[in-house]
């Protein structure tokens, strides 16, 4: 398998030649979004391709669902994310013969992903099989602060003879099927042409298309316009179909000379709205556009990501590799969340059709919290959308035979789209997942829970813990039945993240009513109930293993067989080799189960419940999941394995621009993005805020030099430095809109804070300095199965 590289540089993501072989990996690193609108980053041309697509948050369509075999609760249909008007598209012929790479032989062809401008560049230079010598120049952006407005600035050039080209510019809706992961020809017929149209015109350059989904009721307009540079005599008009608009350019070319435009695309959509309204809707999100024109909106893009870096910048003295990976994954958190509304944030965002689009706990778990300590602004609207999912997670309790709320798996619309319910249904911990995302929100930022429909929430994931408890004759309670984190230990009994995390939420939830009576009486939850929640997280069973001195991951996980580990090095990832039957029965771990409680329930377990539990559960986790590495990165800095730490910090970074496990083509890994720059201020930088209260344990691997990172907290914005001379934390300034509302604090108020247990305080101009602890290990680095050590090794 042909592996894509890029060139190392601070502030770039850089392709010097293109590789077919890599096509659909770079298509999603080159992706570009903003959390509403975002598109692949496919070749202006179209083809060759891997996977074309232009994506709205939220615009779907429903699909069939198979069932060999009937049962009660089955979701009654699928949900994919569907490509929308796609104006990516142009076509360059030249002297007759079409620009195709594959054809062409480009004697240049770079791409250029730059994190400071927020855009992409691309320049091809070839020669047409006359001989003349071609030169294209593409910039795309999409804006970060104008949600619906996208553009394209296009340029062709003669460099030494004179020559004819024809341009075609197109908006194309139906144009490419979604990848799907069932192959039940319903699927295709129900997603091949998923847009049925409503209303369409065109103008001298440009024009409308609205079209509304068959079965999911969306409507969808798209607009687009052009500003020409064109050489006089040049010839241009523009066709409609119910499908497409295409402006066409004809044009001579004399040597030097050149012709180009920019391309304007704005979309709209809405369930609600008719159709004609969100035809106004983007016409006017286009005229907006237009006004700004293209250094405008340039303008506007730098503006955004200055004052995203000067809060959100990270620096790494000793791996420019990790710098830059670091710096890419910040810019796609904030491409995937910086303009979302009311629609949910996919596993791999706006980058490609991977997961059919669906949310999952990986979103709340990681990418909530991360962007709560950077963008609480962006936390705070992708928690009021799951929280508007509550009426369909009611229902969906009910469906089980529960009360309170149980949130689905895997979702668009916010109902259960998951066929699967091992893995799905009965992955309960979901719901506590997304009360952390709550409950982390509110101590990162000081803010109420109710403000983002959170106290509701937590009441009603308390409410479905108590109906899915059992009690022993010892009046302990258990959770039976469960799937944990991890996805190769189903179906099991006391999961202890499961566990743990449940007793948390019920105490989450039990604060929440005290702190806040009046919403409590509104809400109508009794004292007693609150009482009965602490009562039960009080009795919560967690299972020990007295004889290995561990946790098992569930009852009785240490005593299930081991798996064998050097036989089967080849075996990978093991779900593709092996029936889930054996892997259910073996004491193999698809992504950090147990580790991930170490990191998110830490307060439960001692330093040496914590260095055994380590050392037990690398030796059986195989990361085939690209969840793993940030927990462990996290784990094993807070057990002082540095190097160690430092290794599965390279592996979450680095999961897409090395493609470390094999289908970035898919789309990007956002919960692992997330979870790198969480693994840098969790796990080197110590950061905690549990209990609004701010910690730091800063730790320096011996292969750096310094560690750099910045954080919101609370109103205010925080700067940390580590070297082998110590650890600087500076106050940098106030927050005026933290996602609160306000600031939390005055500005010029100290803010006081412990490093490795020593109380500081903080105050503007007045930075805390502290000594550099050396981490004290417990036991000597744990190893990994056998061909699975972490990934992510320098180029």
């Amino acid at each position: 398998m042909a592996k894509k590289t890029f060139t190392t540089h601070p502030w770039q993501v850089r392709e010097d030649s293109l590789d077919p072989e890599t096509l659909g990996v770079a298509e999603s690193v080159f992706a570009l979004a903003n959390g509403h609108v975002g598109f692949r980053g496919v070749l202006d041309e179209g083809q060759p391709s891997a996977s074309r697509g232009t994506f709205l948050a939220g615009v779907f369509e429903y699909h069939p669902l198979s069932y060999p075999e009937g049962g009660y609760g089955h979701p009654e249909h699928g949900q994919a994310m569907i490509d929308v008007a796609d104006g990516t598209v142009i076509r360059l012929q030249v002297d007759g013969v079409p620009l195709d790479v594959r054809d062409a032989s480009p004697t240049r062809h770079e791409r250029v992903l730059d994190l400071r401008d927020g855009t992409v560049r691309r320049e091809v230079e070839w020669r047409t099989p006359a001989g003349a010598r071609m030169r294209l120049v593409s910039t795309r952006l999409v804006s970060l602060s104008h949600r619906s407005a996208t553009a394209i600035r296009y340029e062709v050039q003669a460099v030494d003879q004179p020559v004819q080209i024809a341009i075609r510019s197109e908006l194309t809706v139906n144009g490419t099927p979604p990848s799907v992961e069932n192959s039940d020809p319903r699927v295709a017929e129900a997603l091949g042409s998923p847009c049925e149209p409503c209303l369409r015109d065109s103008q001298a350059s440009g024009g409308h298309l609205v079209h509304r989904t068959r079965e999911s009721g969306i409507c969808v307009a798209a607009a687009v316009g052009h500003e020409l540079v064109l050489p006089e005599d040049a010839d241009v008009h523009t066709t409609d179909s119910e499908d497409q608009i295409a402006t066409s350019i004809t044009a001579e070319l004399r040597p030097g000379g050149s012709a180009g435009f920019v391309k304007y695309v704005s979309h709209a959509w809405s369930r609600e709205d008719p159709a004609r309204d969100l035809r106004d809707q983007a016409s006017a999100a286009l005229e907006g556009a237009r006004h700004l024109g293209w250094e405008g909106l340039v303008a506007e893009q730098r503006r955004v990501l200055d004052g995203f870096w000067e809060a959100s910048d990270v620096e790494i003295d000793g791996d420019p590799e990790l710098q830059q990976a670091l710096r890419f994954d910040l810019f796609q958190l904030l491409q995937a969340s910086a303009c979302v509304n009311r629609a949910p944030v996919g596993a791999k965002g706006l980058t490609g059709y991977g997961y059919s689009g669906h949310t999952f706990w990986d979103i709340d778990g990681f990418l909530i919290p991360a962007m709560a300590l950077l963008r609480p602004q962006d936390a705070g609207r992708m928690l009021r959308w799951r929280s508007s999912g509550l009426d369909r997670a009611r229902k969906r309790a009910q469906v089980l035979g529960l009360e309170g709320a149980s949130f689905p798996w895997r979702t668009i619309d916010g109902g259960e789209a998951s066929a699967y319910w091992p893995a799905s249904t009965a992955a309960a911990h979901i719901n506590a997942d997304v009360a952390r995302a709550f409950a982390f929100w509110a101590d990162a930022t000081g803010g109420n829970v109710a403000d983002v429909g959170g106290l509701e929430l937590l009441t009603e994931t308390a409410r479905v813990w108590t109906s899915m408890l059992h009690r022993d004759h010892e009046g302990r309670c258990h959770l039976y039945g469960m799937t944990g984190p991890d996805e190769y230990t189903g179906v099991v009994d006391d999961n202890v993240f499961t566990n743990l995390m449940a007793r948390r939420n019920l105490r989450w939830a039990a604060d929440a009513c005290d702190a806040d009576p009046e919403s409590r009486r509104r809400l109508g939850v009794p004292v007693e109930e609150t009482q009965v929640w602490r009562e039960a997280a009080d009795s919560m069973y967690i299972p020990y293993d007295k004889v290995l001195q561990v946790h098992p991951a569930n009852e009785g996980f240490t005593t299930y067989r081991e798996w064998d580990f050097e036989g089967r090095q080849d075996a990978y990832p093991v779900q593709d080799h092996q029936h889930y039957a054996k892997i259910y029965r073996r004491q193999v771990v698809k992504q950090a189960d147990l580790e991930l409680a170490l990191w998110w329930c830490a307060d439960y377990f001692t330093p040496e419940e914590t260095a055994r539990n380590l050392d037990y559960y690398e030796r059986r986790t195989v990361r085939d999941s690209s969840l793993s590495a940030a927990a462990q990165a996290v784990v094993c800095a807070r057990a002082g394995h540095l190097d160690l730490a430092l290794a599965y910090l390279r592996e979450a970074a680095l999961v897409d621009l090395q493609d470390l496990q094999h289908d970035s083509e898919e789309g990007l890994h956002l919960a692992s993005l997330a979870g790198a720059w969480l693994a840098l201020a969790c796990g080197l930088g110590g950061l905690q805020v549990d209990g609004g209260k701010l910690q730091l344990a800063p730790r320096l691997p011996a292969q750096l030099a310094r560690i750099a990172f910045r954080f919101q907290w609370r109103g205010r914005r925080f700067g940390v430095e580590t070297t082998p001379a110590g650890t600087v934390v500076r106050l940098l300034d106030a927050v005026t809109d933290a996602g609160t509302g306000s600031s939390a604090m005055e500005p010029d108020a100290e803010v006081r804070l412990t490093i490795d247990g020593t109380e500081y305080a903080v105050a503007p101009g007045s930075p805390a300095e502290a000594p550099l602890r050396s981490p004290e290990s417990l036991l000597p680095p744990p190893e990994q199965p056998a061909g699975r050590a972490p990934g992510g090794h320098p180029a």
